[in-house]
């Protein structure tokens, strides 16, 4: 099968398709007028988004939920970076053991993790706190900052840092104007990845969230177990939204090819 040839497109035409409709049919169902899920066909109102807006609740836990994720992907993208530098540029003992044990998050499930965190927070006096869930948060999203920025260092030629230094460049400075720039596109996607997983994030966050550090997933999973209405959708649909303009600006400052395929 040729690469740009007839069944290609179909392919890639069915499968866009396939991940666009569910997105489409929630942003649809998002400006029904009724009381209960249904498409718009009788019209189009902006009810729900307006309820939205009356919801302090909804509003409180989108802010804790885009905190959370900033704070828990940079201290994440924080100690990715220099772990990367260290398992693909140095020869030691115990190194594939050490990256086991930085990606092993990726294998436990998540209500383990709960389990487990819930369990030594409360042991120590932080359970339901904001710090606590940063923390848990930056266990099981550092393998994903941690795998792209792998993946970027990997490849870096370490012949331009020792020009670099020949040159008289510190190591500081050979890491901000030659290490960094090079090895950024791995940095702002395992930032941007990271942020996604923490955001994203609701079996663990459900056993250490508190009234007062509830997210938006935590939120919407207690809003469904007492009724479903349309107010789901549009609090989707903002986040489907949001997501785009994420990737918009991020395209339009740096370029989208550059952060997740890798381009220079």
């Amino acid at each position: 099968m040729k690469k740009n040839g007839p069944l290609a497109l179909a392919f890639h035409t069915l499968f866009v398709l396939f991940i666009a409709a569910p997105l489409v049919a929630v942003a649809l169902v998002s400006f029904t007028d009724k009381a209960y899920l249904s498409m718009p066909f009788d019209g189009i109102s902006l009810r729900w988004y307006v309820a939205l807006l009356n919801e302090p609740a909804f509003l409180n836990a989108l802010y804790t939920s885009v905190l959370l994720g900033a704070i828990s992907a940079t201290i994440a993208i924080v100690l990715a970076v220099p772990a990367a530098l260290a398992l693909t540029r140095t020869h030691f003992a115990g190194k594939e053991a050490i990256n086991a044990v930085l990606l092993s998050p990726l294998l436990i499930p998540h209500v383990v993790l709960g389990v487990a965190f819930l369990r030594f927070f409360s042991g120590l006096g932080l359970y339901g706190s904001f710090g606590a869930l940063v923390a848990a948060h930056v266990v099981i999203i550092l393998p994903y900052a941690l795998r792209l920025t792998v993946a970027t260092a990997t490849g870096m030629d370490v012949r331009l840092e020792q020009a670099a230094a020949s040159l008289g460049a510190h190591p500081g400075m050979v890491f901000r104007r030659v290490t960094l720039p090079i090895i950024l596109p791995g940095v702002v996607s395992g930032w941007v990845l990271a942020f996604l997983q923490s955001f994203d994030e609701l079996t663990m966050t459900a056993f250490l969230a508190s009234p007062s550090t509830v997210t938006l997933p935590v939120r919407l999973y207690l809003h469904i177990e007492e009724t479903i209405d349309p107010l789901v959708a549009s609090v989707s649909t903002v986040l489907i939204v949001g997501a785009l303009g994420l990737m918009a600006v991020l395209d339009r400052i740096y370029g989208l090819d550059k952060i997740f395929i890798g381009k220079r």
